[in-house]
């Protein structure tokens, strides 16, 4: 039997938390399913693979969805799948083309619920431009499925004008995001009844392709690395980036867009807004020289109005993210440890 030394995954068993996007999660990818399953030509912890089909470059990405409740404001699990699928696509530099679903039905599962979320799968995949090709059902006794899980595999064209990623990034390179964070993760909390406060929210879960390719439009020379901060929110994602780059991420945490509602429940909770998931935001770190006209570019841009530039890349902290506070302090923003909002996407 062949013998796997990199194995490192030593968990007795899986919890909430490994599905959280937070440091369970990285040592259940890195120390179990990287060794095992990971092709060393492809980027490990992209949200796409760039792989090369007899000379012609896609992009393929792979999601799962088991948000719990299935509708909530601002959007529901069928609108979610197609959003997650072609945001990951986007945000890895490709133009998403098309995407396979398989549904995971519980018996009892409403017929009319079950017709809701095909049609916002429907609607959502008509918004984004791509058709959905094909996919598989199955069925699972009743109790078991909490309704309806639905899995995704999406593929796209690479855009030429871009090399994204993570070995692109440079000491002064620009962090800009494209709006409030926080939305998505609070939404769904107060759609379960979980917390006992009145919040005019809706989860902002929508296609990223439009501001992709005003980014891209605006600086594609100078654009370095974008990501959507999904499970874990900003901290994980930045946190992600600065140990694959060995460099230090400063953030201006007062120009972190967070509307009140967010904040407000953050507070009571005892969570940081950079932890909360988002299903309508992306990162993206530019060139200096371009920062301006890509801020610029996400503003004029849908959904963008209100992006901001919220920090840097330095040498310093190594592989750390650091905030910036308004007090003149700073903090080290790590990523989640626990799962305090699991199944929100």
């Amino acid at each position: 039997m062949r013998t796997f030394p990199d194995i490192r995954f030593r968990d007795p068993q899986v919890e909430m938390a490994h599905g959280a996007g937070g440091k369970a999660t990285r040592r259940l990818i890195e120390g179990l399913f990287l060794p095992l399953l990971a092709n060393p030509a492809l980027a490990a912890l992209s949200d796409a693979a760039l792989v090369d089909l007899n000379g012609a470059p896609v992009a393929l990405t792979a999601d799962a969805f088991v948000v719990k409740p299935l509708r909530f404001p601002g959007g529901s699990i069928g609108e979610l799948a197609v959003n997650g699928t072609i945001n990951d696509l986007a945000v890895c530099g490709a133009r998403p083309v098309a995407l396979m679903a398989a549904f995971i039905l519980e018996a009892g599962l409403p017929g009319e619920a079950l017709q809701a979320e095909v049609t916002a799968m429907a609607e959502a995949a008509r918004r984004a431009g791509v058709s959905v090709a094909g996919g598989d059902t199955k069925v699972v006794e009743h109790g078991l499925a909490d309704g309806m899980y639905i899995t995704t595999f999406g593929f796209g064209l690479p855009d030429p004008r871009l090399r994204l990623g993570s070995h692109e990034v440079r000491p002064g390179d620009r962090i800009l995001l494209s709006g409030p964070i926080g939305d998505h993760g609070i939404t769904i909390l107060l759609a379960r009844g979980d917390l006992d406060l009145e919040a005019d929210l809706r989860s902002d879960t929508r296609p990223l392709t439009a501001l992709a390719d005003a980014l891209a439009e605006a600086a594609a020379p100078g654009l370095r690395w974008m990501r959507d901060p999904t499970r874990g929110g900003v901290a994980s994602a930045l946190n992600e980036l600065a140990a694959e780059t060995g460099r230090g991420v400063v953030l201006y945490e007062e120009e972190i867009p967070v509307r009140d509602e967010v904040r407000g429940a953050c507070e009571i909770l005892g969570l940081d807004p950079l932890h909360i998931a988002n299903e309508g935001q992306l990162l993206a770190v530019v060139d200096p020289a371009y920062a301006e006209a890509a801020l610029a570019a996400l503003r004029r841009s849908a959904g963008g109005e209100d992006a901001a530039l919220i920090g840097e890349i330095r040498e310093d902290p190594p592989r750390a993210v650091l905030a910036l506070t308004r007090y003149g302090g700073s903090r080290v923003v790590d990523m989640l440890v626990g799962d305090p909002l699991p199944r929100i996407c």
